[in-house]
């Protein structure tokens, strides 16, 4: 049997303060499935990765945070490259009273591709 997942990291959710998360705080629980987006034009850093939450009962994706600066280059460089739904990201724990920069740990898996005859 073929693993469908392999892991590929895990971190902290980076800047948690700043974004959107106090908005959806109460949604956010382990085992939630939250979205990765490149953005090449942050002012910030060039292999920024945001980290997002959709609320499926407002539909609105909500900015929740960044995989870490010193974790983000590989990721980056293949959501550049098209690879968009390669990657998995759910949070793996939450720590409500840890410093906010490390309330939130996510672990990222890359999902095996479906072949053409599953």
């Amino acid at each position: 049997m073929e693993a469908r997942k392999k892991f590929f990291m895990d971190c902290h959710l980076a800047g948690r303060k700043y974004h959107d998360a106090d908005e959806v705080w109460d949604k956010l629980k382990v085992g939630t499935v939250l979205h990765l987006e490149h953005e090449p034009n942050n002012p910030h850093d060039p292999y920024a990765v945001a980290v997002g939450y959709y609320d499926e009962e407002q539909d609105e994706m909500y900015r929740i945070g960044y995989i870490p600066r010193e974790d983000n280059e590989a990721i980056a460089n293949i959501l550049e490259m098209g690879w968009t739904d390669i990657f998995e990201c759910r949070i793996c724990k939450i720590n409500p009273d840890a410093h906010p920069e490390y309330q939130v740990h996510l672990t990222i898996k890359i999902v095996r591709r479906k072949k053409e005859n599953d």
